[in-house]
């Protein structure tokens, strides 16, 4: 008899929806997917992450933790609030205690979410020989906009160092972001390449491709996100000292 794998599906919310739905079976082959699948939406949701789970078969109760996980993940990056979603009195008995919200349904998870104030702005990069002058260029200037001129020297290392990345390893065109909320600043730059960005072992700082090291060195936390489309999202925050 052959055995029998279970899935899971994580289907955007449509237009009259504020919450995406969880569909199938939670347990040790569907984790992982489930947890890249979440990651995946709250890095392109823009106010907030609102699952229902009412439709997830819950095997392993020790697994839930994956809900727990994403949160505190999504807190740094996109730091964007996430909650949970279920009209089963069963599941929300599951799910209590894990550090995630959990609401009867999405009417009044939506009104209980708090939504950070934030600013937002964004560049599409012309490939050429200026492309991380013009990113650092917006950096400064964004930063000098929103105030935060103490964030302004090390938000341009980090989006010069992003951009070069794109610009050696991929053929994309580099769509540079910054966001503002909490007191902290995230710079982000998205590319076509499905290819995660990795830290290079080397002596010299200075040496092409040891970028992130740098990057890691400034930046409170950092990372490198897929994204839905195919390609990716490299983002580091920065916090005001």
């Amino acid at each position: 008899m052959l055995a029998r794998h279970n899935s899971v599906w994580l289907v955007p919310p449509h237009s009259s929806s504020t919450a995406a739905s969880v569909v199938g079976v939670l347990d040790g082959t569907t984790y992982p997917r489930l947890r890249d699948s979440l990651l995946e939406f709250a890095a392109e949701s823009e106010n907030g992450v609102l699952v229902d789970v009412e439709r997830l078969a819950l095997r392993d109760p020790e697994l839930v933790r994956v809900f727990s996980l994403v949160a505190l993940l999504v807190g740094d990056w996109p730091a964007v609030p996430f909650a949970l979603v279920t009209g089963r009195p069963e599941q929300r008995a599951v799910l209590a205690g894990r550090s995630v919200p959990v609401y009867a349904d999405a009417a009044t998870a939506e009104a209980a979410l708090r939504r950070p104030a934030r600013k937002k702005a964004g560049r599409v990069l012309v490939r050429s020989s200026r492309t991380s002058s013009c990113a650092r260029e917006f950096v400064r200037d964004t930063c000098a906009e929103w105030r935060v001129p103490e964030l302004a020297e090390d938000a341009e290392l980090v989006a010069n160092e992003l951009v070069e990345n794109v610009l050696r390893h991929t053929d994309s065109v580099p769509r540079l972001r910054m966001e503002l909320r909490r007191g902290r600043l995230a710079v982000e730059v998205t590319d076509e390449s499905p290819r995660p960005a990795v830290v290079r072992e080397g002596l010299d700082l200075t040496e092409t491709g040891l970028g992130l090291r740098m990057v890691a060195k400034v930046a409170k936390t950092w990372g490198s996100s897929r994204c839905r489309s195919g390609g990716k999202t490299v983002w580091a925050v920065l916090a005001r000292r």
